[in-house]
């Protein structure tokens, strides 16, 4: 059964600021929680703060926090298990090329791939891993935490909110604006995949 715009609403609505913030923990702090839509969460949970479903300040608050401390345990994940992960079989949950992407993503882009991760699905949640694995310097991954989540939270979810506010139409559109944003955010990894072959 399709889901629709309606349906979509429901959802976010019904998973209210501690559901939400759940996914984001999940999605972005354990490996197992890469197949997550953080970012059409994040844009669908902006519209209808505009709608006055959610205070867009405690949305904010609430995913902010939450997708840094999903990061921070990324970190430690990788550096406490990340050698155990790569020798970890493929699972339905756990594929290991996801892992050597997030490394390549990370050899290329140095540091910030820790903030530029954060608006490529897959990466995202395998980034802190990485970071942890080579042991990143503490503070300079930190400040790339905290500064990419901003980022991703400013642009996602607060740009949903002013959207639904500035256009009060575009919550009838929510689901079409939903898989704009995953494609978008996969196009990315597309092309580096290409570039690579």
């Amino acid at each position: 059964m399709l889901i629709g715009t309606a349906e979509i609403m429901h959802i976010t609505r019904t998973l209210g600021y501690w559901g939400i913030a759940a996914v984001i923990f999940t999605e972005t702090g354990l490996f197992f929680g890469f197949f997550l839509p953080g970012d059409s969460l994040l844009f669908a949970a902006g519209l209808l703060a505009a709608k006055g479903y959610f205070n867009i300040l405690v949305l904010l608050m609430v995913v902010l926090v939450t997708a840094i401390i999903g990061y921070l345990v990324g970190y430690f994940f990788g550096d406490k298990l990340g050698f155990w992960l790569m020798k970890k079989p493929d699972s339905l949950f756990y594929k290991r090329r996801y892992l050597e992407l997030a490394r390549s993503f990370y050899q290329k882009h140095g540091g910030k791939a820790v903030a530029l991760a954060r608006v490529v699905p897959v990466v995202r949640t395998f980034a802190p891993i990485v970071a942890g694995m080579v042991r990143m310097s503490w503070p300079r991954f930190v400040f790339f935490t905290v500064f990419g989540a901003i980022i991703w939270v400013c642009v996602f979810a607060f740009g949903g909110y002013y959207l639904g506010v500035r256009f009060p139409s575009l919550i009838d559109w929510l689901l079409p604006l939903s898989f704009l944003i995953v494609l978008l955010s996969i196009i990315p990894g597309v092309v580096g995949y290409f570039k690579k072959k």
